[in-house]
């Protein structure tokens, strides 16, 4: 038995992580969507991004978003503008039926979030939250993280 306080906080956050999945699919699978590409509607909400911004800001790799970015470009969820800051690295942004799509989905989340946050105090929620956060940036900032990221592996492909 693994009395490793946070190896056993890190299996709570993975069997916590795969209830919030499934869940999430079932919501966004409800609007025909997938959760990634929820998630990418998501990413690009509050200001244009490029897809390596996005990549970094869900922990995925550049191609990963980029097949999810091209397929909400091709359901005119998403749209590709010109960036002033770099030629070939477009910034995603919502169309007006992507920015209706992501309110669907973020209403039919809502649904779901109320009761839960009625079973957890806001105060626990926020401890959590601030703790999983410090928990993040320490691992963020290590060597082993560094080295293990998607995108420390797609650089290493690049580079050899």
């Amino acid at each position: 038995m693994n009395n490793d306080p946070i190896a056993l906080l890190v299996a709570d956050l993975f069997e916590a992580a795969g209830v919030f999945r499934h869940a999430g699919e079932a919501i966004a699978a409800a609007e025909g969507q997938t959760q990634a590409r929820w998630q990418l509607l998501s990413v690009v909400s509050d200001q244009p991004r490029t897809v390596p911004q996005a990549a970094r800001r869900l922990g995925v790799t550049r191609q990963a978003v980029q097949r999810v970015a091209n397929d909400l470009i091709g359901a005119a969820l998403l749209k590709a503008e010109p960036n002033p800051d770099h030629r070939t690295s477009t910034l995603l942004s919502l169309t007006l039926p992507g920015r209706a799509t992501l309110h669907r989905l973020s209403e039919r989340a809502l649904q779901l979030n109320q009761p839960l946050s009625q079973a957890v105090s806001l105060r626990d929620i926020a401890a959590t939250r601030r703790t999983l956060q410090a928990l993040i940036n320490d691992i963020r900032h290590s060597d082993t993280a560094d080295d293990n990221s998607p995108q420390a592996h797609s650089s290493k492909r690049r580079s050899t």
